[in-house]
């Protein structure tokens, strides 16, 4: 350790002895440490050593590649989560070679170029860990992996006797899709920053790496825009049901990019077009093509609204919020919706998306849209997002045979708002009854006819909240069914066995009650007594 990690260490120490915070005890029974392989999503490879462990101790550190800020902050978070449960220092301190011998080392060397940019090498030995990956990304997911590679105890908010083990081996992983999406609707109901952050925290666990904000519908306008400030103000102001609804500021909608950037999750906004507007319609009268505003909307039906396809105004608008948005936006894409526009012609919608898309490419990002968007022309770099309940569709199919990527998020395996079954108090049933198994039992590089794995981006599980209203709603929902999700797009094909899967998930059952995580106990899992 170099003389500033010393130092750094017996400052730490000093302020936890001052606090009367003590680092917890060792503990003279040595629980069975948490197996290479009950990782969730499955890695790619795990080759344990029989009969190793490392000890995580109050005289642990954290090396670090030295002039790195991201690995530091990457870092920074494994400390805080370590130090909160087991009241040990973990000072962060840069790494002073590329071979630790001790502690558990974050380092972008030595890690095969095979992993790529997302992915990462983890090593542990009796005398240390060390996370190696190629990028930042790599290392946070590695850091994800050695989290759970801890017992479950280690997500508590409080100081926990331990043992604090960590098997022997060696993990190399990769992903197998880019994009790795969960959706969150905040437009039926309103979900507050602070949600939303906790919501990027879970996700993230399970290297979910973008997080698709549904901002707008008919029910509700989610984020403030300078050039129509009406739009969050009165067309925010409401929700499914009634209630006084909500918006983000732009500086809340910035804190939740940046939270989510620094755990590695890209944010991609949707405003909904030219159907779901009925909170813009309402809130702007000239939007209307007979310049009167309708009443808000608390509601669930859908496809009734259109923006008002023959007016230029409509463009200004649409030019002057996505806009906004791309500026406050670092990710490539946008999300325009296009989905169940009933109330706009074929030839109008065609005419629409054209102008549309060329707006978002004006401000130089990309679309994403809901798979409808295929039956208007479409610009190479428009991403479509299947949401379907049939596994065949000419349109998809022949948009992906001409080089459109798709992500694939069938509504009868991936929609997190489907209902587990009869009995499930919240979500709907319109695609079907979806237990753990559904969720995982398909393949999104086989699924659709005709497209083929080179042409799916990735998968995404997306939250409709008609029946969501608080975080304990919003978790129940997910879990267990998003690590499914999140499995499919991380891991290899080759390992997606049920069997295995329902006992690796069970495993996180332990894990979430100590996160305090409010899930679905599926009588398909099987969970450890207790949890």
């Amino acid at each position: 350790m170099t003389i500033g990690g010393v130092r750094l260490l017996t400052t730490v120490i000093l302020a936890l002895v001052g606090s009367g915070v003590a680092p917890a005890a060792p503990a003279t029974p040595a629980a069975a440490a948490v197996s290479l392989a009950s990782v969730v999503p499955a890695p790619v490879t795990a080759t344990p050593a029989t009969g190793v462990t490392y000890r995580v101790t109050a005289a642990t550190a954290i090396y670090t590649e030295p002039g790195s800020p991201a690995v530091a902050d990457v870092a920074g978070q494994l400390a805080a989560i370590l130090r909160r449960s087991t009241g040990y220092p973990m000072p962060v301190v840069d790494a002073s070679s590329p071979t630790p011998t001790d502690g558990i080392a974050l380092l972008l060397s030595g890690a095969p170029a095979s992993v790529g940019n997302e992915g990462y090498q983890l090593d542990v030995t009796t005398a240390s860990i060390a996370v190696r990956a190629n990028q930042p990304a790599g290392l946070f997911a590695g850091v994800q992996t050695l989290r759970q590679l801890l017992p479950p105890t280690v997500e508590s908010a409080t100081v926990q006797p331990g043992p604090w083990e960590v098997a022997g081996g060696r993990i190399v992983d990769h992903p197998r899709f880019a994009h790795r999406g969960a959706m969150l609707d905040v437009a039926r109901h309103f979900l507050p920053v602070a949600v939303v952050k906790r919501y990027i925290d879970e996700i993230a666990l399970y290297k979910v790496n973008r997080l698709h904000l549904h901002l707008s519908d008919d029910q509700g306008w989610r984020i403030a825009v300078n050039s129509w400030p009406n739009l969050a103000v009165y067309g925010g102001s409401t929700q499914v049901g009634g209630g006084t609804g909500g918006y983000y500021t732009q500086d809340e909608y910035r804190q939740i990019v940046a939270y989510a950037a620094a755990r590695y999750v890209m944010v991609v906004p949707e405003i909904d077009m030219p159907g779901h507007t009925n909170a813009a319609l309402a809130s702007y009268a000239e939007l209307n093509c007979d310049g009167v505003a309708p009443k808000l909307y608390t509601g669930t039906k859908v496809g009734f609204s259109s923006l008002c396809v023959s007016k230029e105004l409509t463009y200004t608008f649409i030019d002057q919020v996505l806009g906004e948005l791309a500026a406050l936006t670092p990710g490539p894409y946008l999300h325009i919706g296009g989905d169940e526009a009933s109330s706009t012609t074929a030839a109008d919608y065609a005419t629409f998306m054209n102008r549309a898309q060329q707006i978002v490419a004006g401000h130089g990002k990309s679309v994403v849209g809901w798979h409808d968007i295929v039956n208007a022309p479409v610009l190479p770099s428009t991403v479509a997002q299947y949401w379907g309940t049939t596994t065949s569709h000419a349109a998809v199919a022949a948009a992906a045979g001409n080089g459109i990527k798709i992500i694939m998020s069938p509504a009868n395996r991936s929609y997190l708002d489907m209902k587990y079954n009869s009995r499930t108090r919240l979500g709907q049933r319109w695609a079907g009854f979806i237990e753990v198994q559904d969720a995982y039992g398909w393949d999104p590089g086989a699924y659709l006819s005709g497209v083929g794995e080179t042409s799916v981006l990735g998968v995404e599980a997306p939250l409709w909240t008609e029946t969501i209203e608080t975080l304990a709603d919003v978790e129940y929902m997910a879990f267990p069914r998003l690590p499914a999700i999140a499995e499919l797009g991380w891991s290899p094909a080759s390992t997606h066995d049920w069997t295995s899967f329902q006992q690796r998930l069970g495993a996180q059952g332990p894990r979430w009650r100590v996160m305090g995580i409010n899930y679905y106990h599926s009588t398909q899992v099987s969970w450890p007594t207790g949890s």
